[in-house]
């Protein structure tokens, strides 16, 4: 309880429309009766407690911390001082700090139901599962008649792995309802749901499936009572009765394939012979005639003619249809030779047909949908990496053009001819023509403007997506994008940018995107609260798993990988945090003269100048119209963004720490991509934590022994360790003892590094990522060794892909060796690719 006299009437008044005026969002309203009742009582805590929390709401963080420090001076025994100086802190989303302050709140308020629901908030945030149990349960001590407080006692036993606590607690309540609880009881139902999935969980399936037969009549949720039925009855092996079930959800929906897999199971096909199978997917597809999976499965496992014959069956219908997803959906068959020598024989027999009846016709018929899609499919059989060949795909995509003018899909799949070809600019432009004949399309414009940003015309691809944003928001169209968190977007612009070396953009960009992933783990505050008012317990668990894994979503590795690599870049040439300047420019810097220096770095902060000024330029025609509509909270203050284009971000002096900081989650979620430990090595073998880069060493080459990438990392961290100065500082339990000893059991140090390197490339003769590998290693042994034979070499065999042979150039880029010969050998394989045209000086 508070210590200081109570107000008096008329101020304590005030001071409940203070709270007020603090809920509705009106607060300079709040603020301004704060400081009426501050005028006559200036040590009323509480009152500057609520000043602080209305002075930190309108953007003044520090002032309102200063302002909840002096409050909880003047009342150090009032509950609502530690509740805001919690609340203060949870905003600046220190939990850790919030939890404390909680926690002291309720040393003199111990029943305050709202400070206990802001406690249980931070700690299932923070996945404190046990002190979560212990609030859960206060809560429920002190309001016992709602049941979301039981519910949610059972979800924290639940996540706590106390799962007999966790069905007791719902038990319990269950013997409190008197009768049976109406069907339209959503909550109650959902309820039953969700204890049954903790009786599964327990591993007593057969009680499990006693539990969900009992409850099955009035839950609503029919598909998930009979997917679990079915999943129980296949677990306890009673295999006619799983049989039964999975045929009624079957004729719910043929089209999950899961439904298939369990069918499979239950009528006892083995793995290793699926052909057995055969009959019910002939039922199926039998019985519904316009379903794709009953079709579309059995192609995964038939072989020979009864493949021929399922294959011809399902590439008719839909090409005669006209599915401009047919050779999307069989695409994954190509990864098996004869299978894909039979697509292309049946499609190719359509065509020759369809060819035999148009000269016999003269052209008296109107082209055949068939027609058209079979050209289209042949198309694309030729712009597939296993069977390309660029002017047949195009010359089919031609002919498909000639029969149908205005469909997008045709003048869409020249692009990605174009694009595969090496040509990004024509592909763009293609790709844009594409765009022009459907502009309601917004699956073509996106298209588009990824095809621009591949092809780094970053100002057209924001134009582009304009056309589909609201271009008064605040920031313009890209302010717009960033708040819909279009992550694709923001991560092919950080891509453009860093190939463009642009680092203060790319940083930028990453940084929002690490923004994004950081809001939707924030978000889950919004269903702690909602879903157990609302009753939606088994999705609220399935978020809560989800969120758990946040980070090892894909586009975030993908946007990590790309953080790391953008810092890497500044740690090894630093000079690139200040302007936009070409890796070779960059790697040329340390050997140039001081006049050469300035020169250089003149030019890239011309470069960088004039890139911002046309973005500053673009900004300030809409700076007069933003916000012109916008209705935003009195006295609310949105932060500006004091570095647009990301110059401090750029020109950080600890470039390999803050790569560190995303390489910290990729390593705890995603330890099994090869990616994340070949990244992972980089940057400690640049931080010389020694004993970190080899455990990455050590993992890469678990996941992936035979990769040529695992060679450059053994050499290089031999040679590092071989060439380690005196003075060098070990941190315990690290040692130079024990960290030559490990690197021994990789690589012997007696190894000659030049010896071992040159048999690698000798063994490995002929393949462009060892020959890379290797010449990698050569430039760091035998910097004065300028040969490029063996990477020329490698153009001149047929398994050297387009990307490869760009990766080569790359390489001599970066390693500064001459391009010339190795750009007109590499253009002559590759013809329309535009990274092999020399450059007219």
């Amino acid at each position: 309880m508070p210590t200081q006299q109570p107000l008096a009437s008329k101020d304590a008044a005030l001071f409940r429309q203070v709270l007020k005026c603090y809920e509705q969002k009106q607060y300079k309203k709040g603020l301004k009766a704060c400081e009426q009742i501050l005028r006559k009582n200036p040590k009323h805590g509480e009152t500057l407690a609520m000043k602080g929390l209305i002075t930190n709401s309108m953007g003044k963080t520090e002032e309102a911390f200063t302002i909840a420090k002096e409050a909880l001076r003047q009342d150090m025994k009032s509950h609502v001082c530690w509740h805001v100086y919690g609340l203060l802190y949870r905003s600046e989303k220190n939990f850790e700090e919030s939890i404390k302050a909680y926690k002291m709140a309720l040393k003199f308020e111990p029943e305050s139901q709202q400070i206990l629901r802001d406690l249980a908030l931070l700690q299932i945030q923070m996945r404190n599962y046990d002190g979560y149990v212990e609030t859960r349960k206060t809560i429920l001590q002190t309001r016992p008649q709602l049941r979301q407080n039981w519910t949610a006692v059972a979800i924290a036993y639940h996540l706590a792995g106390q799962l007999d606590e966790a069905e007791n607690v719902l038990v319990k309540y269950e013997e409190t309802i008197q009768g049976v609880a109406p069907k339209w009881d959503v909550e109650h139902w959902e309820a039953c749901l969700y204890k049954n999935r903790i009786i599964a969980e327990s591993g007593d399936i057969k009680r499990a499936l006693e539990h969900l037969e009992s409850i099955a009549k009035n839950c609503l949720d029919k598909v998930a009572v009979l997917e679990s039925r079915a999943e129980y009855l296949l677990k306890l092996g009673q295999k006619e009765d799983a049989e039964k079930a999975y045929r009624v959800l079957l004729d719910r929906n043929p089209e999950q394939r899961a439904y298939y897999a369990g069918l499979e199971q239950a009528l006892g096909v083995k793995p290793d012979n699926r052909k057995e199978a055969k009959y019910i997917y002939e039922e199926y597809a039998t019985k519904f005639e316009r379903s794709d999976a009953p079709q579309r499965i059995p192609l995964d496992f038939l072989e020979g003619d009864d493949f021929r014959q399922a294959a011809d069956t399902y590439l008719q219908a839909k090409l005669k249809k006209g599915v401009p997803s047919t050779f999307a959906n069989i695409k994954a068959l190509y990864a098996d030779n004869a299978k894909r020598e039979t697509i292309f024989e049946l499609v190719h027999s359509y065509y020759e047909a369809q060819e035999k009846e148009t000269g016999e016709a003269n052209g008296s018929h109107a082209p055949s949908n068939f027609r058209l899609w079979t050209l289209y499919f042949l198309a694309q059989h030729y712009d597939h990496y296993r069977t390309r060949d660029m002017d047949k795909a195009l010359q089919y995509l031609n002919k498909a053009i000639e029969l149908s003018p205005t469909t997008v899909e045709l003048h869409m799949t020249i692009a990605r001819v174009y694009k595969h070809a090496g040509d990004l600019e024509n592909a763009m432009k293609k790709m844009d023509e594409a765009r022009n004949l459907d502009k309601s399309d917004r699956y073509i414009n996106t298209k588009t403007a990824k095809y621009q940003l591949r092809n780094d015309h970053n100002d057209d691809a924001l134009k582009t997506m304009s056309l589909f944003t609201r271009n008064e928001a605040n920031g313009g169209p890209l302010g717009d994008l960033l708040e819909m968190q279009c992550i694709w977007y923001i991560t092919e612009d950080a891509e453009s940018y860093l190939r463009q070396n642009q680092l203060g953009l790319v940083l930028k960009r990453y940084q929002s995107l690490w923004d994004v992933f950081e809001v939707w783990a924030e978000d889950q505050f919004d269903f702690h609260s909602f879903s157990l008012r609302k009753g939606q317990i088994r999705a609220y668990v399935d978020m809560l798993k989800w969120e758990d894994s946040l980070k090892s979503h894909p586009m975030f590795s993908r946007a990590a990988l790309g953080a790391i690599n953008a810092y890497i870049k500044l740690a090894d040439y630093p000079v690139l945090g200040q302007g936009a300047m070409t890796n070779g420019d960059a790697a040329k810097y340390e050997s140039m003269t001081e006049a050469e220096r300035k020169r250089a770095m003149k030019k890239a902060k011309k470069e960088s100048q004039k890139a911002q000024e046309k973005q500053a330029t673009a900004a300030a025609i809409k700076k007069d119209d933003k916000n012109k509509n916008a209705q935003v909270a009195e006295g609310e203050v949105k932060k500006e963004d004091t570095d647009p284009y990301g110059i401090a971000l750029a020109r950080t002096e600890t470039p390999l720490e803050e790569a560190w900081k995303w390489l910290r989650p990729l390593l705890e979620m995603s330890p099994e991509r090869l990616e994340t430990q070949l990244a992972g090595f980089e940057v400690q073998l640049r931080r010389r934590k020694w004993s970190l880069a080899l455990q990455c060493l050590n993992k890469a080459k678990e996941l992936a022994p035979e990769d040529p990438r695992i060679h450059n990392l053994i050499v290089r961290l031999r040679h590092a360790v071989n060439t380690l100065p005196a003075e060098e500082v070990f941190n315990p339990p690290e040692s130079k003892q024990l960290l030559l000893d490990e690197v021994d059991k990789v690589l012997s140090k007696d190894t000659d590094l030049l010896k071992y390197n040159e048999e690698f490339l000798e063994k490995n003769k002929g393949s462009a990522a060892h020959t890379r590998s290797a010449l990698r290693i050569n430039a760091l042994l035998k910097p004065e060794d300028k040969c490029v034979t063996p990477l020329l070499s490698t153009l001149e065999s047929e398994s050297t892909t387009l990307e490869e042979a760009v990766e080569g150039l790359k390489l001599l880029i970066d390693l500064r060796l001459d391009d010339k010969m190795y750009k007109e050998q590499a253009a002559t394989k590759f013809p329309l690719a535009k990274a092999f045209k020399v450059t007219k000086q």
